[in-house]
């Protein structure tokens, strides 16, 4: 056996003494501060919650995605150096109205605006990195669960699909409406087909269709759909009844990605596409992209009302 799974292993017996604020607080060592983003751990699922707080609007902004990268990073870390390892399931969820509104527009808009390629180049890559890390389970190390409630459109969407399981709870819907603004989110495509098939995945795409969590269901785009308020619960169940196949679990997931083109590749690629294609979007392009962040403040304000 190699002498990393060794280490490993030992990790695994000594973590169990470890509580969970000393593993949140072993893992922030790593970190530092992680804007918009709070880490729970539950000893007993050995799991845990990125509970996402992105501010001012229910979005994947930079930081929240730098922040969930940050975590990412030193849990890669942690078992490259035969650390300690108590977490073996990363689950997300979000707070507030939504569970995400899509990219950062205010943030994508500002970058147009300055001609700051980088800016979106920079974006684009953070969250193709997240994605990729749910998708191979931070190479074949953990299991990755999203658990999504109310809204989910476009970018959004992606980085809880590119996890290995999705719940979600009856009243949740899903949409990719940017087809409707001349627009594409980063990574739909490669993570959408992966899990539907090509065909059906572009189907998706082109339509601008919400479709609720039975119908997204029906198509095999998430796993599971629960009552409104049990996706946690559900999260830690599932935790519970795959303990004893967790790993086989991991490396079936791993197999399957393998099998598929290089997902890295396949990211880089579409994020070097949404980069060229944000920054030759016209003026009433653009205008239109204004007119949905402006839409989705009032649809916040009712939702707060």
């Amino acid at each position: 056996m190699p002498q990393v799974q060794i280490a490993n292993s030992v990790g695994v017996k000594l973590a169990a003494a470890l509580s969970a604020s000393q593993v949140v607080d072993r893992i922030t060592d790593r970190t530092g501060a992680l804007p918009q983003l709070q880490m729970m751990y539950e000893e007993q699922h050995r799991l845990l919650w990125l509970v996402m707080h992105p501010e001012p609007k229910p979005v994947f902004t930079l930081p929240l995605i730098d922040s969930v990268l940050r975590v990412q990073h030193a849990l890669r870390t942690m078992l490259a150096e035969g650390e300690e390892m108590p977490v073996e399931v990363l689950a997300y969820r979000t707070s507030g109205p939504a569970f995400s509104l899509g990219g950062d527009l205010d943030y994508y808009l500002d970058c147009i605006g300055r001609g700051d390629r980088e800016g979106l180049v920079r974006y684009a890559a953070a969250a193709c990195a997240v994605i990729e890390g749910n998708s191979s389970g931070l190479d074949g190390r953990v299991a990755t669960v999203a658990a999504v409630h109310a809204r989910a459109l476009g970018g959004g969407i992606d980085p809880a699909r590119a996890c290995h399981v999705v719940v979600a709870e009856e009243s949740a819907t899903f949409c990719y409406p940017e087809i409707n603004y001349n627009h594409f989110p980063i990574a739909a495509a490669p993570i959408l087909a992966r899990r539907i098939g090509p065909i059906e995945a572009e189907r998706v795409l082109l339509s601008g269709k919400s479709f609720t969590a039975d119908e997204f269901h029906g198509l095999g785009a998430i796993e599971d759909v629960v009552g409104d308020g049990g996706s946690a619960m559900w999260v830690r169940e599932f935790c519970k009844r795959t303990i004893a196949s967790r790993r086989a679990r991991i490396a079936i997931s791993r197999a399957f990605n393998r099998m598929g083109p290089d997902l890295a590749s396949e990211l880089a690629e579409a994020a070097a596409a949404w980069v060229d294609h944000m920054m030759c979007l016209s003026e009433a392009e653009t205008t239109k992209l204004q007119r949905i962040v402006q839409a989705q403040e009032r649809m916040l304000g009712r939702m707060a009302g």
